[in-house]
């Protein structure tokens, strides 16, 4: 349903469709924890059904950018909302609240910023549209909706582990690797927030060409390298607490899927739309 709607329309709409989108997921985690369903797979199913609706409102207006803020809104909100379930409030849980806001306030300003509206849709997605038109419905359920929502699942475990092992005790290395994790998390949003306004800056001033400056001209993905270092830094704080074990799939997920699908396909674009790309790529690191 492809409509001329402005960008502050769109935005009420998107507003509208993820509160619906929280709705569902909300009733149905509460359904299943009073069936007696762990928290945790009660979680993931709500999540997964969150998603659903997102992605059927995507399907209504044809354009899978419906899904995009659904990244930044729903780590937090759930780190949130957990406290009130766990009734868990220590020293890990606040520091996990305070990094999570501040890195879904940047990456939300970051969509507001550069949203258009619903009659636009990113260029990935188009991409997929006009190269797989008979499997594109199964990509975007699949690929462009449910394995960037699970992998964002998974690497939220660590953080969601913090609210079961709320004590650090005595350890100074503890305390040392939960305050490190913090600041890793804390450095990584405000990396992103750097590199957001300097590509925005240079892109208003230098349209169409390469931008190598600020952090931009020592990593070619500075935003990024700060949104895989986010999610390392919230598993060193569960480190702090939980030791090494498989949770640390999480983050290495999210690291696969920048290294392995986001950066290439960005790459394959800047080279084949900014002619001073490939000189820029020899010249400069993938990420720092």
């Amino acid at each position: 349903m492809k409509r001329n709607y402005s960008k502050w329309c769109s935005i009420v709409l998107i507003i509208i469709i993820y509160t619906l989108a929280g709705a569902a997921g909300l009733w149905l985690f509460q359904y299943l924890i009073a069936s007696e369903w762990h928290p945790l797979p009660a979680l993931l199913c709500a999540d997964v059904a969150a998603t659903l609706v997102v992605w059927l409102f995507g399907l209504y207006y044809e354009n899978v950018s419906v899904y995009d803020p659904y990244w930044s809104v729903f780590p937090p909100v759930v780190f949130l909302l957990w406290v009130f379930h766990t009734g868990v409030i220590s020293l890990p849980v606040l520091l996990l609240l305070i990094a999570s806001w501040y890195w879904g306030w940047r990456l939300t300003r970051n969509w507001l910023i550069t949203f258009k509206g619903l009659a636009h849709e990113d260029w990935r997605y188009t991409k997929y549209r006009s190269l797989h038109p008979i499997l594109f419905h199964l990509i975007n359920l699949f690929g462009l909706n449910m394995v960037p929502t699970l992998v964002v699942f998974a690497a939220m475990l660590p953080g969601l582990k913090l609210y079961e092992t709320p004590d650090i005790g005595n350890s100074i290395i503890s305390y040392i690797l939960l305050l490190f994790g913090f600041v890793v998390c804390l450095s990584s949003a405000t990396i992103q927030l750097i590199a957001d306004k300097q590509i925005h800056d240079f892109r208003a001033s230098h349209p169409g060409e390469c931008c190598n400056v600020g952090l931009w001209k020592h990593g070619r993905h500075p935003n990024y390298f700060g949104e895989i270092q986010f999610w390392w830094g919230i598993w060193l704080m569960y480190a702090s607490v939980g030791g090494i074990d498989w949770y640390i799939c999480g983050p290495l997920a999210m690291t696969a899927l920048f290294l392995c699908i986001s950066i290439p396909l960005m790459e394959k674009r800047q080279l084949q739309n900014k002619p001073g790309y490939a000189e820029y790529r020899k010249q400069t690191r993938l990420l720092i």
